[in-house]
């Protein structure tokens, strides 16, 4: 089995869907704290495929963020990566052969790699796992996935993270597809509510970042009005000014929907390869901006399949319908647009010193 790491510039990156995967997160998460670093893995067939009778090898891009949870200790993340997707059985394999190749390249104070892995879930795929009505009901405990994630590994050391960074469960809607279908495929409410929004008046273009400030006012509004920490406007600045601008690159654009001058609604945008993310959202205290919210996500699909987009992701979702769920509204309204659910296997670490590692795990569960 070969898997093989040499360093590279990330901005000598290849293009990719896979938006935390790209230079343009790499710099915006340098301006949050992270130090970036770039390599290019080399791996063998056999490492991805279990049955694989040769060591055909495969290669990609990898990022991965540094980040010191004090002066003396750090942490290395690997944000919805790797892209390589290995058979069920192959995961903990792949992820341990990974870890001890990328060991050297990191500080040696690194408490352990963290994988925000985009695989698709492992229990996503089995009947046991959803209920009558067909909703995934998610995965079993940690210990039992563990169990079957560290099956076939020498080390027995991937655990299962005590939370997920990035969105682990979304909607994936299929922009190959013509207008009329796209329109054809969502909820009967979610079509009228496009169509009434063209009706009321409400329009959506696209902003400069000398709109930034009418953004934000939308995002403090949005955020007071769920009871979520707000990010300040430089977050949301840092994002803007790193894209690329370029098809080989990442483009943010930032839509707003609007009825005579008054701002309703707000979304990043962000274009990668051929994918479409809706990245934030952000809308108004008022009884139109429900209505605009849906003329904003079908411009921002109308412009992603312009673009030459193939998929958009909704970067984010609840993972069934429990109405318990603090994500429930959300996967309502993104179900609407009629894209596919996906699960991911979330976030996994490989410590490389135990002892520090469940202290700084005790404390993220005390958070």
């Amino acid at each position: 089995m070969i898997c093989e790491l040499r360093e590279k510039d990330i901005q000598e990156f290849d293009a990719t869907n896979i938006l935390p995967q790209t230079p343009f997160w790499g710099r915006v998460k340098e301006n949050q704290g992270f130090i970036p670093k770039g390599f290019e893995l080399t791996i063998s067939k056999d490492l991805l495929v279990s049955d694989a009778s040769s060591i055909e090898k495969k290669g990609e891009d990898l990022l991965i963020l540094i980040k010191y949870v004090d002066q003396n200790h750090c942490f290395a993340y690997v944000p919805y990566g790797p892209k390589l997707e290995p058979d069920f059985e192959n995961q903990g394999l792949f992820l341990e052969q990974l870890s001890e190749s990328i060991r050297p390249f990191l500080p040696p104070n690194c408490i352990f790699i963290r994988y925000d892995l985009i695989w698709e879930n492992q229990w996503a795929t089995e009947e046991e796992y959803f209920d009558n009505d067909g909703n995934w009901i998610g995965p079993p405990p940690n210990k039992t996935q563990e169990f079957r994630v560290n099956f076939n590994t020498a080390n027995w050391n991937l655990q299962k993270s005590v939370g997920d960074n990035l969105p682990k469960n979304t909607f994936f809607i299929d922009l190959s597809l013509d207008e009329e279908d796209l329109l054809y495929n969502m909820r009967y409410n979610t079509r009228y509510n496009i169509r009434r929004a063209t009706k009321k008046g409400i329009n959506v273009k696209e902003y400069g970042i000398e709109h930034m400030n009418d953004w934000y006012k939308l995002y403090l509004e949005t955020a007071n009005r769920h009871g979520m920490p707000a990010q300040n406007e430089e977050f949301f600045s840092t994002i803007f000014n790193n894209q690329d601008n370029s098809k080989k690159g990442v483009t943010v654009k930032m839509l707003m929907a609007e009825k005579d001058g008054e701002f309703l609604s707000s979304m990043f945008l962000v274009l990668s390869k051929k994918r479409g993310t809706y990245l934030y959202g952000a809308s108004a205290n008022d009884k139109n901006n429900l209505t605009a919210s849906y003329a904003l996500q079908w411009e921002s699909m109308k412009v992603s399949k312009a673009w030459g987009c193939t998929e958009y992701d909704m970067f984010g979702s609840a993972p069934n319908l429990n109405r318990s769920h603090p994500l429930h509204g959300v996967h309502v309204y993104k179900k609407g647009f009629g894209g596919d659910l996906y699960h991911r296997m979330g976030c996994w670490d490989y410590p490389f010193n135990q002892k520090l590692y469940d202290l700084y795990k005790l404390q993220e569960m005390q958070n």
